[in-house]
């Protein structure tokens, strides 16, 4: 088969913990009315296979995106933030962990993930992803995840060499990457990345 392969990386869209600037990782909440009519509005590639998150907000984006159903994968789920969920920068800033926690993100989360965990998680089901392409010929897939998820990825993938916190991921935003899916199973960086356009759809 073709070894090269096509692979989009997409934000899920705004929910209202992202308007509140709360933590939210493994809490399942949804994708706000405003947000959905952002997402129908946007122009996206078509792709094979579509893969989520198990989360709701996921799985509204890419049923928003695309008319295939995604298939869900709890591996692609955000960073579990465990004490942290759904509290605010301003409610955690005068705890001591926390605070350590933002100069060095590979501290443990009291209750939920640790980098290192998160990161194994991630690109345990990634690869997973990636074996079920080789096995079934595919070679255009969208995941659709979390902007951690995406950073994650993208620090280990993308072309560029840049850390985790260089990374941006913007909701109902995302990126492709491309390359040879021989040398991805192996752990090898892509070829090339570019953000994937979302512009409005055309009306006329």
């Amino acid at each position: 088969m073709d070894d090269r392969v096509v692979i989009g990386l997409f934000r899920h869209g705004v929910t209202y913990a992202n308007v509140n600037k709360q933590f939210c990782g493994w809490t399942d909440v949804s994708v706000t009315e405003e947000g959905l009519m952002a997402l129908r509005g946007m122009q996206v590639p078509d792709y094979d296979w579509i893969v989520s998150s198990d989360l709701t907000r996921c799985v509204q984006t890419a049923s928003a995106f695309w008319s295939q159903t995604p298939n869900q994968k709890k591996g692609f789920r955000e960073f579990h933030f465990g004490e942290w969920e759904n509290k605010t920068h301003a409610e955690l800033k005068h705890i001591p962990v926390y605070r350590d926690w933002l100069n060095d993100y590979t501290i443990q989360v009291p209750g939920g993930d640790s980098y290192v965990a998160f990161a194994e998680r991630v690109e345990e089901e990634f690869q997973q992803v990636l074996t079920e392409m080789a096995e079934q010929n595919i070679h255009r897939t969208a995941i659709v995840t979390h902007g951690g998820v995406i950073r994650h990825l993208l620090s280990v993938f993308a072309p560029e060499e840049k850390s985790f916190s260089d990374w941006t991921s913007d909701n109902g935003q995302g990126y492709e990457l491309s390359g040879s899916l021989s040398a991805m199973r192996r752990g090898e960086r892509c070829i090339s990345l570019q953000a994937v356009p979302s512009m409005e759809k055309n009306n006329g």
